[in-house]
């Protein structure tokens, strides 16, 4: 056929198609076109030019759902990190597919019933791993992977997995350089992009923010704070936006307005998440929205340079690495969960990667399993849903491809050198950074959840849930009361056992408020 609108339908887009301006003269789509319109002819004339091949040709972020008249097929296809969502379920001859699982979950047709293996790799992990989600039926589809829908089945193709293949063949200057070209060359294409509203961005103390408020064409730096100031990193953040001659925003956070935060975060994000730094990033978010509908933001270094003491720490020879966030172990879980399964295991999402990347250098294969569960599966979970839903539009440039394709030849031992974790990475961003910015001890995003938890003005509303009607359906009450207490009595690491529990259950909770519950328990 030679009509393309007969051809390819785009019945559904979200992300940012950061090369566009080049796409759109190879594929002869008018410049002039709105953005909406530019990036479906896009879609479609990649699709008709190098088929499911597009892939590789768009650099940016998306989740698609593409329908090819001729084949009569729909295909759902997600970025190759995944920093936008995709969720899909069969509902009788449709599969329904969105970047939202609550608005498939909202589907009559789609029985709501929740998935107890979730729970359970939930309360391992801290964030909902994985293709399964905590709805039975309704599926993730994973980053660099597409699902090809006939009319009577799904199919799931894997088109894209990150690999790691180091070459000492370069001096750490000369990494450090090819670095800094392809942050200028990703960041060129965002600067040239007029047709975006005023752009903002997010600053934390650390490195990868710094250099992107550096780099960018960000006029304003923003961040949260906190009165406890050993939590607290907008000084740092403020003295380099100065430095850099930025504006500067920063929103404290009370504790009352933290947890006055958490169901609507929880019901936005769609499935729970243990992670708390969520709370307070939606919190960012909604202040920044005031001033900008376009907002930058550094995620992906950590994971494709090894940011992370987990990513430094050697592993004792019988450990599996679960990714850099494992917050219960097997026992603990067996003992809190009344109908704990042992046929699911912590290790099951990783041990396909583990095979995988088996010969590899330990690095490589700590950083291909976190890019492949823990960024797509707590990180971009949390910033693709929380900005969202606070009506900005996200833009994480270091999540780029194309520095993934530098990152994945550096070796090893250049990124951790001198005592500094992703240490080439901080040599590029000296060339736009002072040195003491640059090479900056991570601070993290850090939030003071633990010291709130524990504090008796809040805390009992947080007991309310924890010993309510709906977590005695799930969990061990004696169990449970005793980690609350041992937590209370100065045990602070067990933290992140009762934010992850609090969370699943206020999520739960709200559910069953909405009735989209029909449970077997």
């Amino acid at each position: 056929m030679d009509n393309q609108e007969k051809v390819v339908e785009i019945r559904y887009f979200s992300g940012y198609i950061r090369n566009w301006r080049k796409l759109s003269e190879e594929l002869s789509v008018p410049l002039e076109l709105s953005r909406e319109e530019r990036e479906t002819e896009i879609l479609k004339k990649a699709y008709l030019k190098w088929q499911l091949d597009m892939t590789e040709h768009l650099y940016g972020m998306f989740a698609i759902a593409l329908w090819d008249d001729q084949l009569k097929k729909l295909y759902v296809i997600r970025g190759h990190v995944g920093q936008k969502q995709m969720f899909y379920a069969v509902a009788g001859n449709e599969l329904l597919c969105s970047g939202d699982i609550n608005a498939i979950a909202a589907d009559s047709r789609v029985e709501k019933k929740l998935n107890k293996r979730m729970l359970q790799q939930y309360l391992f992990y801290g964030y909902p791993i994985g293709e399964e989600t905590f709805y039975e039926g309704i599926y993730k589809l994973m980053p660099g992977h597409y699902a090809e829908w006939d009319g009577k089945s799904v199919t799931v193709h894997r088109y894209w997995k990150p690999v790691f293949e180091p070459d000492a063949n370069k001096t750490v200057e000369e990494w450090a350089a090819e670095i800094e070209k392809t942050v200028d060359e990703i960041l060129g294409e965002e600067k040239s992009d007029t047709t975006l509203p005023y752009k903002e961005s997010f600053l934390s103390g650390g490195v990868d923010s710094s250099y992107l408020l550096a780099a960018g064409d960000a006029v304003c730096a923003n961040t949260v704070g906190y009165e406890d100031m050993g939590f607290d990193e907008s000084s740092l953040a403020r003295q380099t936006a100065e430095v850099l001659g930025k504006g500067f925003r920063v929103k404290m956070i009370t504790p009352e307005a933290y947890f006055e935060r958490i169901p609507e975060v929880m019901d936005k994000m769609g499935q729970p998440l243990g992670d708390a730094s969520a709370v307070a990033f939606s919190i960012g978010c909604a202040a920044v929205s005031e001033y900008a509908k376009v907002v930058y933001s550094g995620e992906g270094i950590d994971e494709f340079f090894g940011g992370y003491n987990a990513h430094k720490n050697p592993l004792p020879e019988d450990w599996t690495y679960l990714t850099c966030s494992h917050i219960m172990s097997e026992e603990v879980v067996r003992s809190l969960m009344k109908d704990y399964n042992p046929e699911v295991r912590a290790a099951d999402p990783v041990a396909p990667l583990w095979k995988e990347v088996e010969g590899q250098d330990e690095l490589s294969k700590k950083l291909t399993i976190d890019i492949s569960l823990w960024l797509e599966g707590d990180i971009y979970l949390n910033t693709d849903r929380t900005s969202t839903a606070c009506g900005i539009e996200l833009h994480t440039p270091f999540s780029d491809r194309r520095l993934f394709d530098v990152a994945r030849k550096i070796p090893a031992s250049y990124k951790f050198m001198e005592d500094q974790n992703k240490y080439v990475f901080r040599k590029a961003a000296a060339g736009k950074l002072p040195e003491e910015v640059a090479f900056r001890k991570k601070v993290g995003f850090a939030v003071p959840i633990r010291k709130w938890l524990a504090d008796s003005r809040w805390n009992p509303a947080i007991a309310k849930v924890l010993f309510g009607e709906s977590s005695a359906l799930f969990f061990d009450q004696t169990v449970l009361k005793d980690n609350w207490e041992r937590f209370l009595a100065g045990e602070s690491f067990l933290w992140n056992r009762i934010y992850a529990i609090y969370a699943f259950l206020l999520w739960y909770d709200l559910q069953m408020e909405n009735g989209k519950w029909k449970m077997e328990n």
